[in-house]
């Protein structure tokens, strides 16, 4: 029997000129490259420049993935663009984006869910694509946390950074088996009685301001292994694979100590992987697409791979989704 699959026609990233080293952030506040080496991972990350918006990194992401689609903007009717950093409070950033790649048709919005940004927005729009109602679809994540980061406070501001990354996605009928490519199976989970473990202390409604992001660390890495690896379960159960039926796990690049601690628990090898933290930082919503281009880019992800995703985010919310690439 014949379906409706969102297949994934190419991706592409992009990453702020700038990078802030863990040396130049040891001159800024208390800490160390050591001290943040050992507890996340990272080593750097980029920080968007003054003027360039949330939506200018969505637009260098789309373009670069729309290239490696051969597809012209014009062939996009839907774009979804998960941020928590949009340029203004409205109109959503995505209609931004629609403008600036000078696409007139179609549908345009963001996706709120903070780090599970991408996932919940790659579920969103496979689920509007296979209704039948949009053809193509561009799926961003664009941060630029560096603008919503307290810059004395040590335990955040050294694990965030800025960037973007996009995938284009294709409505193509598939034989309904495992077989097929495009998106398997995802599963979406939220869980509000935890917003004050990882929150943004400001907004419209609530102070008129834009506000700084706040963090209980250890409280989000006790809840964030077990939440994220019963997402990835719940979809292996769906499409009825295992862990060793994977070809490629590509996290949210939050931590190294938390994709390590997933990965061991859900038996993935580590040579199975994709880790960009040390590089990009934390990325929020374009932590996850800016891995799938760096593993596409370097000959890792090949077509007919597949390829699990997961995320945790403020919220809490947290998903997962797995790809035939």
């Amino acid at each position: 029997m014949s379906i409706i699959r969102s297949i994934v026609r190419g991706c592409g990233g992009y990453l702020p000129a700038r990078t802030l080293t863990n040396a130049e952030l040891a001159g800024m506040v208390d800490t160390s490259d050591d001290w943040i080496v050992q507890r996340t991972g990272i080593r750097e990350r980029h920080i968007a420049a003054d003027g360039e918006l949330t939506s200018d990194l969505a637009v260098a992401a789309a373009r670069r993935a729309l290239d490696a689609a051969g597809l012209e903007p014009q062939a996009i009717d839907l774009i979804v663009l998960a941020t928590a950093t949009p340029d203004h409070t409205f109109p959503a950033s995505a209609v931004t984006v629609q403008a600036k790649l000078g696409i007139t048709q179609g549908a345009a919005f963001d996706m709120q869910a903070v780090c599970s940004g991408f996932v919940f927005a790659l579920a969103t729009t496979d689920s509007m694509l296979r209704t039948g109602g949009f053809s193509r679809a561009l799926v961003i994540g664009s941060e630029t946390f560096s603008r919503i980061l307290d810059w004395t406070d040590r335990t955040t501001c050294v694990i965030f950074g800025d960037g973007a990354g996009a995938v284009v996605l294709e409505a193509t009928p598939q034989s309904g088996t495992l077989a097929d490519r495009g998106v398997l199976a995802a599963r979406l989970r939220s869980d509000g009685r935890h917003k004050d473990k990882l929150y943004v202390d400001g907004g419209p409604s609530a102070t008129r301001t834009v506000g700084f992001l706040r963090m209980e660390g250890r409280e989000v890495f006790r809840h964030a292994v077990g939440m994220m690896c019963g997402a990835v379960e719940d979809v292996l159960a769906a499409t009825g694979t295992t862990a060793a039926d994977i070809d490629w796990f590509v996290p949210h690049q939050a931590n190294q100590r938390i994709i390590d601690a997933s990965a061991h628990k859900l038996g993935i090898g580590p040579e199975k992987i994709v880790s960009t933290v040390a590089l990009h930082g934390n990325t929020s919503a374009a932590s996850i697409p800016l891995a799938l281009d760096h593993a596409v880019a370097d000959g890792r992800i090949k077509p007919g791979d597949l390829v699990m995703v997961e995320a945790m985010g403020g919220g809490f919310t947290w998903g997962a989704a797995l790809i035939r690439w």
